[in-house]
């Protein structure tokens, strides 16, 4: 009888993408991040949020809706910033740096005690014989990427 009141109290939550689902959660949204960043175009910010949008769908079992989710992610693109880097003997930069920070605001309607406020940057590199405007495109998605599995890892991810 012991023994089986010791296993009634045990479970073991298993996940395919190494986080955790807040319990009775069934909803996700993630709202248009807004770009605050002077050089930012609001097509960088949209990308942003739809790859935010895509990795949750992927790494989640949660169904997206248009806004109050049991699980919510709000924000604003509030850094986009080329700097060269690689500087060579001549003094020109060898590669330029597109840096992509974002302010985001977690809500989980069913924890409030993990609720909490992000700040995350990423970079990528490119030739500095390229102009941005035509390499811009892949280096966010890339970019925002990065940012989309940081903040699945800091929210859901339990790190």
């Amino acid at each position: 009888m012991a023994l089986a009141l010791l296993l009634a109290g045990c479970h073991v939550n298993y996940s395919l993408s190494g986080g955790t689902i807040p319990p009775g959660a069934k909803t996700l949204s993630v709202a248009l991040f807004e770009a605050r960043a002077p050089l930012c175009t609001p097509q960088s910010a949209q990308a942003f949020t739809e790859g935010l949008r895509d990795l949750m769908q992927a790494q989640t079992p949660l169904d997206l809706v248009a806004r109050e989710g049991d699980v919510q992610y709000e924000g604003t693109v509030t850094g986009y910033d080329v700097q060269p880097v690689a500087i060579q003997a001549s003094e020109t930069a060898a590669m330029n740096r597109l840096t992509i920070t974002v302010s985001v605001h977690y809500t989980n309607k069913l924890e409030p005690k993990a609720n909490t406020d992000l700040s995350l940057s990423r970079f990528a590199d490119y030739p500095s014989t390229q102009d941005l405007s035509t390499v811009e495109e892949g280096l966010v998605r890339d970019i925002s990427k990065q940012l989309a599995q940081d903040i699945f890892d800091r929210t859901l991810g339990n790190w």
